[in-house]
C-alpha cells in the first residue's frame, strides 16, 4: 500500500484558502497534517513553509515575529503553536491586508485553547481537524455515508444507497480496529505497529502535553490514559477515573482535557431537548484511534475474540470515529452527540442536522439484527417527533434490511461503501 494516501481535507482545506484569510489544520501528532499541507502548497506559484519544529526558526519566531511572517503570497507555518506570539503578529499583517489564503497554519494542539495563545484570529480565520485515516481513505473510496442517509427517503429502505465496491473484503472489523487510522501505522505489520503505537504514547505523554501544561508525574498521565481506553465509548464518570487512579477528580479533569488537547480523545456532549427532561447530560469518551486505545489495553485479535465486550466498546468507538471524521467534510452540517436517560436507555450516537433533524446509531457486534435491538431507536423517535429522520443499527454481518420506515439494519462497511454522487 501507498503511503501515501488522498485526504480528503484537502478538499475543505483549499476551499477554504480560497476565501480566508487564515487557515489552521489541527489535528494529532502524525495524522497527516504537514504532509496534507506540503502537497497544497507545491500547488500555489510563490507559496513558502516556515517549520517551527526547528529550533533555528522556533528561535527566529521568538526574536522578531514581525519579520518572521511578513510575507506575499501564501506562508505556511508548520507546529505554530510552538511560538504563541505568532498569533498577534498573523492578526497585525491579515487586519491590514485583509485577501484570503495568506497564511496556512497547522498544529498538533487545540489552537485557541491552550494557555496563553491569545484569541487573536477569531473572526480571521477557519479551522480544519485532520483526524487519522478514514477507512474509506485508507480503501481509497470518496465515501459519503453521512450526506447520503440525511438525504435518504426513509421509506425507501437501505437499498436506496448506493455503493462502491468494497476494497479490502477479506480485513474483518477486529482487524480494522486494531489497525486504527495513522498512516504510519496502516502501512505496518500488527508487530511493527505496537512499535509506533508505544514510541507513539510515550511520545505524545513526554513532548505534547508538556507544551500545555507542565506535568512532573508522568507515570499518573500513563496510567489515566490507560484507564481512559477502558472507558471508550462509554459515559465518562471523572470520579470514577480518579478513584481507580487513586487521584482527585480535578486533577483527573485537568488530563482529560490535556489529551483532548493533544487529541488523544473526544468527549461528546449528551444530546437532549424539552421533550427528554430524564436524558442525563453526562458527557461519552471516544478515544481518537481504536489501534491506540487497542494498545493501551494489551488487547490483540485472539483476545478480542475471547473478550466480546472489549471487542463490542471498541467497535462503537470504531464507528462513531468514523462519523466524526466524515463530519469534518461533510456537506451535511450536522454534529454529533450520544443519548442516555436516567431509566437506562441509551442510543450509542445521534447526528443533529443544522435544520434539527436527527439520525440515531446503534452499533451492535454481532452479525444478525433483530427487532428488539432498535428499542431505544424507537424511544429516541417517540420523544424527538418529526425531528427524527432516521434509525440505523449498525452490525457485523452483510445483509442490509429495512424493519420499519426510517429504522435500518446495516452492515458498519456501508460508512465507508456509501459513495458520494459523483462517485
Amino acid at each position: 500500500m501507498s503511503r501515501l494516501l488522498p485526504r480528503r481535507a484537502s478538499e475543505v482545506v483549499t476551499a477554504a484558502l480560497s476565501d480566508t484569510r487564515v487557515v489552521a489544520v489541527i489535528g494529532a501528532r502524525q495524522v497527516g497534517k504537514s504532509t496534507l499541507v506540503r502537497q497544497l502548497i507545491r500547488e500555489v506559484p510563490g507559496a513558502r513553509e516556515r517549520r517551527l519544529d526547528r529550533a533555528d526558526e522556533r528561535d527566529a519566531a521568538r526574536g522578531d515575529p514581525d519579520s518572521f511572517v511578513a510575507h506575499s503570497g501564501l506562508l505556511a507555518l508548520d507546529e505554530v503553536q510552538r511560538v504563541p506570539d505568532l498569533f498577534l503578529a498573523i492578526k497585525a499583517v491579515v487586519d491590514v491586508k485583509p485577501d484570503p489564503g495568506q497564511f496556512l497554519l497547522t498544529g498538533s494542539a487545540r489552537l485557541l485553547g491552550l494557555r496563553h495563545l491569545p484569541d487573536a484570529l477569531v473572526g480571521r480565520s477557519e479551522t480544519v481537524e485532520l483526524w487519522p485515516l478514514s477507512q474509506g481513505e485508507i480503501g481509497r473510496l470518496h465515501e459519503a455515508f453521512v450526506d447520503r442517509v440525511f438525504d435518504a427517503e426513509p421509506r425507501d429502505g437501505p437499498e436506496s444507497l448506493p455503493l462502491a465496491p468494497e476494497p479490502e473484503p477479506d480485513l474483518d472489523y477486529r482487524q480494522r480496529v486494531l489497525r486504527g487510522g495513522f498512516p504510519e501505522a496502516v502501512v505496518r505489520s500488527a508487530g511493527r505497529r505496537e512499535r509506533f503505537f508505544a514510541a507513539y504514547v510515550n511520545d505524545l505523554i513526554d513532548r505534547d502535553v508538556s507544551q500545555v501544561s507542565e506535568i512532573a508525574r508522568r507515570d499518573d498521565l500513563r496510567r489515566v490514559i490507560r484507564l481512559l481506553a477502558g472507558r471508550a465509548a462509554a459515559p465518562l464518570s471523572i470520579d470514577g477515573v480518579a478513584r481507580d487512579a487513586g487521584s482527585v477528580g480535578t486533577t483527573v479533569e485537568r488530563y482529560v482535557s490535556l489529551f483532548e488537547a493533544v487529541f488523544l480523545v473526544k468527549r461528546l456532549a449528551a444530546w437532549s431537548s424539552g421533550a427528554t427532561r430524564r436524558a442525563t447530560r453526562q458527557r461519552k469518551l471516544v478515544v481518537v484511534d481504536t489501534g491506540i486505545a487497542a494498545h493501551l489495553l494489551g488487547l490483540t485479535e485472539s483476545r478480542l475474540a475471547r473478550q466480546p465486550a472489549a471487542f463490542g466498546a471498541l467497535l462503537e468507538n470504531f464507528v462513531l470515529g468514523e462519523l466524526a471524521r466524515q463530519l469534518t467534510w461533510s456537506d451535511v452540517r450536522a454534529e454529533l452527540f450520544h443519548y442516555r436517560t436516567r431509566d437506562g436507555v441509551e442510543v450509542d450516537g445521534v447526528l443533529e442536522a443544522a435544520d434539527g433533524r436527527l439520525v440515531g446509531v446503534e452499533v451492535k457486534a454481532a452479525g444478525t439484527v433483530r427487532a428488539d435491538d432498535f428499542r431505544h431507536l424507537r424511544h429516541l423517535a417517540a420523544k424527538a417527533g418529526n425531528r427524527f429522520h432516521l434509525g440505523v443499527v449498525f452490525h457485523t454481518g452483510t445483509a442490509a434490511l429495512s424493519f420499519a420506515p426510517g429504522m435500518w439494519a446495516l452492515p458498519i462497511d456501508r460508512l465507508w461503501r456509501v459513495a458520494a454522487p459523483s462517485a
